[in-house]
Formats: C-alpha cells, structure tokens, sequence
C-alpha cells in the first residue's frame, strides 16, 4: 500500500541526497536511519550516538515513512551498504 500521508519531519529536496527522503532541516536520508536500525542498532542508541541532533520522534517517523515506501527504502540501503563495502 503506497500512502499520501504527510510526515511532519520528512521531505525531499531536490540536489540534496539526490533528492531522496531526508529528516527536515538535516541532510540525514531515511534510509541512513533505517539501515542502522536495520544493522542492530536501536532508537535510543541512534538518538544518543549515531545521529544525536535528531529526536526520537523524528527516528520513529523514519521508521513509519519505511513501512509506507519499503521498496524505495529497501533500494537506497541496498546502494548505501554496496557504497560502502558492506
């Protein structure tokens, strides 16, 4: 199911991440939160060490913004993870 919904903290700006979803006011890209999470860290680790500017609200919308565009999400980890020798 692809969703309309508008998500307070995410959005996409054209030359930023290659226009890729990103948390607002940041150039962190969803997907840089959700291959964390996906690769065993958690919520709280990712607030308090990876990205620690972001709240736990905007990791959380991060995550419902991935179960609305898993197939998009799924592709920029899969490129990221290829990018960096994982």
């Amino acid at each position: 199911m692809t969703s309309d919904v508008a998500y307070r903290y995410i959005t996409r700006i054209p030359g930023i991440r290659s226009g890729a979803p990103i948390v607002a006011g940041t150039r962190i890209g969803v997907h840089d939160v959700v291959g964390l999470l996906q690769n065993g860290e958690t919520v709280d680790t990712v607030a308090a060490s990876c990205f620690p500017d972001l709240t736990r609200a905007q990791i959380y919308e991060c995550l419902a913004y991935y179960e609305d565009h898993r197939g998009e999400i799924d592709v920029l980890v899969a490129r990221q993870m290829a990018e960096d020798g994982g």
